[in-house]
């Protein structure tokens, strides 16, 4: 567990991703997005396990973004989702 919340501008991402996590109104990171986006921003594998609520969502979809290029033009990232609640929640 972290003692003081990281902000996200102390991650590797661009500024447009910076400036989407804002809107987002999100402010620090919560202790499964600063103990996930750095391995994952590396591109190591991941297995992250929290409660509801606590911003797995977040966690995993920030470094897909990162990765993403948008000069291409074909799909670079696969999203599985076990049941439909989910899914309508990766897709807001």
């Amino acid at each position: 567990a972290m003692s003081n919340p990281a902000s996200f501008r102390t991650l590797p991402i661009s500024e447009r991703l910076l400036s989407l996590v804002d809107e987002m109104g999100y402010q620090e990171m919560t202790p499964i997005q600063a103990a996930s986006i750095p391995p994952l921003l590396e591109g190591k594998d991941l297995v992250g396990q929290s409660q509801t609520g606590s911003g797995k969502t977040a966690a995993f979809l920030i470094p897909i973004l990162q990765k993403i290029d948008v000069s291409q033009n074909q799909p670079q990232a696969l999203i599985l989702c076990p049941t439909r609640e989910l899914c309508d929640q990766v897709l807001r």
